[in-house]
């Protein structure tokens, strides 16, 4: 899990994988922020969100990515090494 600031509080944790490697995402509450909600992946990627349901509903399909989340990903990154 990783660090977390002094004003922020563990709310979950999701296990998953995508782009073929084991992620992790922890989100967070922090109510000094305008969205007080977030996630964050060890991949890097991250967001905030204004509601708990927001945030899990995002984490989960981030770790457990769709097939069409899936070919979405692939046809990126195909296009982007062009």
């Amino acid at each position: 899990m990783k660090n977390l600031n002094p004003s922020e509080f563990w709310t979950g944790t999701y296990h998953g994988r995508h782009h073929g490697t084991q992620v992790t995402v922890t989100a967070t509450r922090d109510d000094t922020r305008p969205e007080p909600y977030a996630w964050t992946c060890t991949c890097g990627a991250s967001r905030t969100f204004p509601t708990q349901d927001s945030v899990d509903r995002a984490a989960w399909r981030h770790t457990h990515p769709t097939l069409r989340d899936q070919l979405r990903q692939r046809i990126t990154r195909l296009l982007s090494t062009r």
